[in-house]
């Protein structure tokens, strides 16, 4: 079974934002674990993160993993592939977010935005090296991994605390995350059973706050794409290209607009692999590799 959840239409992400308990704390033996991290002083329930630190001496390199769930849905706790680096001495923190319903574009942002500023506030307490931050995620959680790999040398989206430090990460994982929300319906005609993104419903107009075509301008502020530049980070890029949730052609934008800027990007494509569906070990090898590249060298 995939370790990523795909969604076949909008009825079911409704219902998969619906209120759940949260799920049981688990940490592997010997970890130093931190539970429910308020990276929000007197914040939403959400904005909280889980810390994890292996044994051993020394900054560790962290590695921070953010989950999918079409912006509405998912859990922190669930499913993160990043906990088995934990065996190879980084650090993981696992962030948790605001959801469509609870606040719209740029809030969630925004938070992951926070969260960083957090850690980075705070290594020296966790032992954590505020220079060696990544940033790995699937889906909504790839968006929101990118918009931190291309937004790091912009103030846009700093708010709140800890403003005197940099929410800035030295690489990103993007796996599957959607990139040009207003190009999404046009590339899915292709695929059976895709989905139509240009509804009022779609999990990207929920997080716009509006149908995406009728909110282009905000949807090009929410496009990881617009602030790309020669200063952005190393990407590694895994997606499927039968994709019927989120578009393989949305990474190819992305990749584009990276090698345009001259970024080092990985391009990896699962050939049959849907969302999620079909990735195996070898992706999850490729992660590792990219990521003790540029956190460990």
């Amino acid at each position: 079974m995939s370790l990523f959840l795909a969604i076949p239409c909008t009825l079911a992400l409704a219902a998969f934002a619906a209120e759940d308990p949260p799920l049981p704390r688990q940490a592997p033996e010997g970890t130093r674990a931190v539970w429910d991290a308020a990276y929000v002083e007197n914040g939403h329930l959400r904005q909280k993160l889980d810390l994890f630190i292996p044994p051993g001496d020394g900054p560790k390199p962290l590695v921070i993993w953010i989950h999918g769930g079409a912006f509405m849905a998912g859990d922190k706790r669930g499913g993160n592939p990043a906990l088995a680096l934990l065996q190879k001495g980084f650090a993981v923190a696992s962030l948790g977010y605001r959801f469509s319903q609870d606040a719209i574009f740029p809030a969630p942002v925004e938070d992951c935005k926070a969260a960083v500023r957090w850690l980075r506030k705070h290594a020296k307490e966790y032992g954590i090296d505020p220079e060696r931050f990544g940033a790995w995620g699937s889906s909504a959680g790839g968006y929101f991994v990118a918009m931190l790999g291309t937004t790091g040398g912009t103030k846009t989206f700093d708010v709140g605390g800890n403003l005197d430090v940099s929410s800035h990460v030295s690489c990103v994982v993007d796996f599957f995350g959607p990139t040009d929300f207003t190009k999404m319906t046009e590339q899915s005609k292709a695929l059976p059973k895709s989905m139509e993104h240009d509804s009022p419903g779609s999990p990207e107009s929920r997080l716009l706050g509006g149908p995406i075509q009728q909110e282009k301008e905000k949807a090009a502020k929410a496009n990881p794409i617009t602030y790309v530049s020669k200063q952005t980070p190393p990407f590694l890029v895994v997606h499927g290209d039968h994709d019927p949730l989120v578009p393989h052609g949305q990474s190819v934008l992305l990749v584009d607009a990276l090698q345009a800027a001259g970024v080092p990007v990985e391009f990896r494509t699962v050939k049959g692999g849907g969302h999620g569906v079909g990735f195996g070990r070898a992706e999850h090898e490729a992660a590792e590799a990219f990521l003790t590249r540029y956190l460990k060298p």
